[in-house]
C-alpha cells in the first residue's frame, strides 16, 4: 500500500468514528457514512467502508450488525475515545486539537 493510500484509510477511520459519536444511539448505516465520508472529501467507495467497518469491528471500536442490505454500525466506547482524542490507535489518524 502507498504512503496516500495508508493516509487515507487513517483519515477514513478517524472521519467514520468522528460522525458516529456525533449520531443518535453513536449508529449509523454503511450507506450514510459512505455518503458523508465522501461530502467530507474523503472519497470512497462502498467497498471501502465495508472494509473499514470490519477492521474497526475487529479493533473493538464498533459493533457491526448485518441488516442483510446493509450494515449497521454503532461505536463503543473505544471508539468514542479514539474520535476525541482521549486514546489512540497507530492505524487510525489523531484528531486535531480543537482550539
Amino acid at each position: 500500500m502507498n504512503d496516500y493510500a495508508h493516509l487515507a484509510r487513517k483519515h477514513r477511520r478517524l472521519a467514520i468514528l468522528r460522525f458516529l459519536k456525533d449520531c443518535d444511539g453513536y449508529t449509523a448505516n454503511g450507506s450514510i457514512i459512505r455518503d458523508v465520508l465522501n461530502g467530507v472529501g474523503i472519497g470512497s467507495t462502498s467497498d471501502q467502508v465495508t472494509t473499514e467497518l470490519v477492521w474497526l469491528k475487529e479493533q473493538g471500536m464498533i459493533a457491526l450488525e448485518d441488516l442483510g442490505t446493509l450494515l449497521l454500525a454503532t461505536a463503543t466506547t473505544r471508539g468514542v475515545e479514539i474520535a476525541t482524542g482521549l486514546a489512540s490507535h497507530p492505524d487510525i489518524q489523531r484528531p486535531a486539537p480543537r482550539v
